[in-house]
């Protein structure tokens, strides 16, 4: 299943994706590519979403941001990391948005162009999980498309998928949502919004919730 967007313009700090918001349907890019976070916000995951069984933070980071708070949350937790890690590695003259030719501006303007197989699309043991974290970056208002074949290509039916994000600026907006349609199986619950500087103490009062 694809996910699609509206077009959005852009605005940034520095030249790389890094955080997304709209603006009159027009989406503000402060997010490269690696377009990691924004400030804690909003409800978070349910309560007792990881009361039993095994937890797993899942997660793609282009500049480390989301990574960041990943590790944090798993931290937090006790649970397992998966990094989310496409075949062929963004660099950084690919996530320069502010160049009309480099990969991501391509694949924004081109949405044949966002197919982005991944390294390893799903984790070792996979079956043993009962809660998913996923976390990514914000990209033109959705989810980094490294996640695309992560909720497409796994079977999340038993399972609690709670999505966090991190941006400059933009929030969560359809994000979670989306992919939970991609997906089409698993308990999708509601996001979470990380800023690009957010504190350990701000992921630990998230996680405190789940």
């Amino acid at each position: 299943m694809k996910i699609s967007i509206a077009a959005a313009g852009i605005f940034a700090a520095g030249g790389t994706l890094s955080a997304c918001s709209s603006n009159n349907g027009n989406d503000t890019q402060a997010s490269t590519a690696n377009n990691d976070e924004q400030q804690v916000q909003g409800s978070g995951a349910a309560s007792n979403a990881t009361s039993s069984g095994k937890v797993l933070v899942a997660y793609y980071s282009a500049q480390g941001h989301t990574k960041r708070v990943a590790e944090a949350a798993a931290d937090e937790l006790g649970a397992d990391l998966f990094e989310i890690v496409p075949a062929e590695v963004y660099t950084d003259d690919d996530l320069n948005w502010t160049n009309d030719q480099s990969r991501v501006t391509r694949e924004y303007e081109d949405e044949s162009l966002r197919d982005t197989p991944l390294a390893q699309t799903t984790p070792d043991n996979w079956a043993d999980y009962d809660t998913v974290l996923l976390g990514y970056p914000i990209w033109w208002a959705i989810a980094a498309w490294p996640c695309n074949h992560f909720a497409t290509d796994n079977d999340f039916t038993g399972k609690k998928v709670i999505p966090f994000c991190t941006s400059a600026s933009s929030g969560l907006g359809q994000s979670g949502k989306l992919l939970a349609e991609a997906a089409g199986t698993g308990d999708w619950q509601d996001g979470q919004r990380f800023s690009s500087g957010a504190s350990d103490s701000e992921v630990r009062t998230w996680t405190a919730g789940i």
